[in-house]
Order: structure tokens, then sequence, then C-alpha cells
């Protein structure tokens, strides 16, 4: 999806929540969720938009109408000390597409 028919789809309340997924290497994607599925945000060259933090996001999306958000993040820490018994849940933080004041 790219930002053309984001824009298109948050003017009609299609979109049910963004994931602003937190990668290694310092940089996010965006996932939109719909009713009918989940598509990565793209750019110009139709290949996944790398996002450099939520301010970046917000600045996209400034005259976007506004919609649930989330941040996720792996949480690796349960890994990096030791515990291997259960998945390891990933860490779901919500914001604003709102710059704070």
């Amino acid at each position: 999806m790219n930002l053309q028919a984001l824009t298109e789809r948050a003017a009609n309340s299609e979109i049910r929540e963004l994931e602003l997924l937190s990668l290694e290497g310092g940089f996010y994607l965006a996932r939109i969720r719909l009713d009918h599925g989940q598509f990565t945000l793209l750019d110009d060259a139709a290949k996944p938009m790398h996002l450099r933090s939520i301010t970046h996001l917000r600045d996209l999306l400034q005259t976007v109408p506004a919609f649930p958000c989330v941040l996720v993040q792996q949480c690796v820490h349960d890994e990096m000390c030791g515990r291997d018994s259960g998945p390891v849940e990933e860490l779901r933080i919500p914001f604003s597409l709102t710059t704070p004041a």
C-alpha cells in the first residue's frame, strides 16, 4: 500500500490499526491493518518504506486523518538473560499520530 492509498483508506475510516515495527538496524516499517488483511507501507519504488522514528511517521502522515497506532518491538531481554521457556511476546505500545505538545 502506498501513501496515497493509505490516505484514501484513512479518509474512509477503513484503517483498523497501523503497526510501526521496530527492526534491527535502527529503522521502522509500517504495517496497516484493514478488515480484509495487512499491508506494508510502500515507497515510490514499491519497496517497503523505511522510517526513522515515530516523529518521521507523524511528519509523513500529518495531513492524514488519525487512526489507532501501535509501536511493536520484539522483547529480546528474556533471550539475553537465558530464558528459553515459552514464546517471547512482542512489546506493543500505543501512540498517537498527533505531535505531543
